[in-house]
């Protein structure tokens, strides 16, 4: 008998592991397809739907206020360039993770990219004013990211055969060749997204609207309105310099010829009006200065515009409020919400405004065009809506807005306050320089400012010429200063009588409070 040996089958080879570099490229470049074209999607369905806004927008929503403030504090007008420069990176280096997971098999990445769409589809779902198609840019998204990895791996895998493996060769060039391909292909549709999420629909509206031209126009601001020659603000402040403080990532596109407002609730007859409408009634031109709660002591959000609007007390009037609706519940296009006490929006006195124009022109984009809301004395987050589109008459009891959701305060009048503009902080000057700044108690009236050098007496400041006791008033005190080191602060008084406290509040939940000193050298 002649016994055959069976001889063994050759071993598996083992599987081919990407290198590191090769695995996090692969993961990055996914991603950035996805996100990319998800951006693009949203652009073509509204700039709500896209996953990259709607994430930043979530996590505007769930950001601490301790946060929030931090940022704004610290950043100003940038917070959302910031915001959105820290996602990128952060969604770049899920991707790197998600390709180093996925050196030996592609499943990891995988799993983790659905996630990553799972977890964009809940951020746009989950906004205010989210529609039934907004859904199909996260699910877009997810596809690309997926389909894109699935290409790239497994050229990677191909490519990291032994040297000198025709197919291997070929397969590296083709992942160069498809990487450069995704890399051009999600910068284009990052760009078109941006793009199709712009305003030039709204600009275009903008500009047909053309100069903003009250029925009854304000008194000229007189001669003497502010010390601008010698360092305070101008009185007017001009619309590029306005600040701005607000949660959007991206600004709301409405034109006015599709805007509608929505007044309701506890009230005798609804109304709806539109830009017709609302352009059809006296338009009234006011000064009035607003302030931002998050302003901290000597900070830069109060502003003063020409603002062109209609009386929310006679629109209100028109409604017909029912007894008991404490409470003007606003929304804007966008969803956000903002609480008015009733009392001061249906007081004509008051000078509540559905504003259309400011400083002579069309509301800017970035200031809520075509329609927003202003209300002299209270801070913004309770009388400012932007982009107005719903107008509720409610109870506080009924209703709670955007902030007051988050501990902010309910009411919130302004403070009176005040600021030194000039010298600047640990400024250098001559001995003849000036003292002036800033003072305001919206609604009171700025009765005096009082001004101290290196905690001596109080000395009375010069006050500009009064405008209105909605607008701010500036101040300068004249003298010949010793060389050396010094500190300057300032209190203001209020025609109540009221003199600011020294006592320091941080801005939130109700506004800051306290005296704003500077320190300087004279030379």
């Amino acid at each position: 008998m002649t016994l055959t040996r069976l001889s063994r089958p050759p071993a598996a080879a083992p599987a081919t592991r990407l290198s590191a570099a090769v695995a996090a490229l692969v993961g990055l470049l996914s991603t950035m397809a996805g996100v990319a074209t998800g951006h693009l999607v949203g652009g073509l369905i509204s700039p709500q739907a896209s996953p990259f806004l709607a994430v930043g927008a979530s996590a505007i929503d769930l950001t601490p206020l301790w946060l929030k403030d931090f940022a704004v504090r610290t950043f100003g007008t940038y917070d959302k360039v910031v915001l959105l420069s820290g996602m990128a990176v952060v969604l770049g280096l899920f991707g790197v993770v998600a390709g180093l997971a996925s050196r030996r098999s592609r499943a990891p990445g995988l799993v983790l990219i659905v996630l990553l769409g799972a977890l964009a589809s809940v951020a746009v779902g989950s906004r205010p004013t989210a529609g039934a198609l907004d859904v199909l840019a996260p699910l877009v998204a997810s596809l690309v990211g997926l389909g894109t990895f699935v290409v790239l791996h497994r050229l990677a895998r191909l490519g990291e055969q032994p040297a000198g493996d025709l197919l291997a060769g070929a397969s590296r060039r083709a992942l160069l060749v498809g990487s450069a391909v995704v890399t051009a292909g999600a910068g284009l549709a990052a760009a078109g997204g941006q793009l199709l999420t712009g305003r030039a629909g709204v600009e275009a509206s903008r500009r047909a609207v053309g100069r903003i031209v009250p029925t009854v126009a304000a008194p000229p601001i007189p001669p003497g309105a502010d010390f601008a020659a010698d360092g305070s603000p101008s009185f007017i402040t001009p619309n590029r310099d306005f600040y701005r403080v607000d949660v959007n990532l991206t600004l709301p596109q409405l034109r006015a010829e599709d805007w509608r407002l929505r007044v309701h609730g506890m009230v005798d007859r609804e109304l709806t009006l539109n830009w017709a409408d609302l352009t059809a009634r006296p338009l009234l031109a006011r000064p009035v200065t607003m302030t931002c709660v998050s302003n901290e002591v000597g900070g830069p959000y109060i502003s003063t515009a020409m603002f062109t609007g209609v009386s929310l007390a006679d629109i209100l009037a028109e409604a017909g409020v029912r007894p008991g609706a404490d409470q003007v519940f606003t929304t804007s296009v966008d969803g956000w919400t903002c609480g008015s006490p009733t009392a001061v929006l249906t007081d004509p006195a008051r000078h509540a405004m559905l504003v259309i124009g400011m400083n002579g022109e069309p509301l800017p984009i970035e200031h809520g065009f075509p329609v927003r809301m202003i209300v002299p004395g209270l801070y913004g987050f309770v009388s400012g809506t932007k982009w107005i589109t719903d107008l509720e008459l409610t109870t506080f009891d009924a209703q709670r807005a955007y902030w007051v959701r988050r501990g902010w305060g309910q009411r919130a009048p302004i403070k009176t306050m005040s600021r030194i503009d000039s010298p600047g902080a640990f400024g250098r000057v001559g001995p003849d320089t000036p003292i002036t700044g800033v003072a305001w108690a919206q609604t009171r009236g700025i009765e005096k400012v009082e001004v101290r050098l290196d905690h001596g007496e109080w000395r009375p400041a010069e006050l500009s010429t009064e405008v209105n006791v909605d607008a701010w008033r500036m101040f300068r005190l004249r003298g010949r200063w010793e060389p050396g080191n010094h500190v300057v602060e300032v209190r203001a008084t209020d025609k109540t009588g009221y003199t600011q406290s020294a006592d320091r509040a941080a801005p939130i939940p109700d506004g800051a409070s306290g005296w704003h000193s500077v320190q300087f050298t004279v030379l």
